[in-house]
């Protein structure tokens, strides 16, 4: 597609809404299989937060992992970039929930 197909592509119709372009198949990071739980500060004015990596999972079921988790520790959180950010130092309740579900994991850092 060149770039002047680019920029005449139809967007918007006002008989009938917004026209959704063809969405590529999220690419899953590779990984070891081994799921890591770390606490971060940095970026975060000295904020914990517990970071959860490693998941091979689509954004929709890291999204469900994820509300699962927050909602065992009673905190907030959020999905970026194949990652699972839970706030304060919440280590061993993620680790507990995740051996549960059957993943293999080890908690990294300090």
């Amino acid at each position: 597609m060149s770039f002047k197909d680019q920029l005449s592509q139809l967007v918007y119709s006002t008989d009938t809404g917004r026209i959704d372009q063809e969405k590529e198949p999220e690419s899953i990071p590779d990984g070891d299989g081994i799921v890591r739980i770390r606490r971060e500060t940095k970026g975060r004015k000295g904020k914990g937060v517990t970071v959860i990596d490693g998941l091979q999972l689509g954004s929709e079921d890291l999204k469900q992992l994820s509300k699962k988790l927050k909602k065992k520790c009673g905190v907030g959180g959020s999905v970026k970039d194949f990652t699972i950010e839970i706030q304060g130092d919440q280590r061993e309740v993620c680790k507990a929930l995740l051996e549960q579900e059957g993943y293999t994991v080890k908690l990294a850092g300090g």
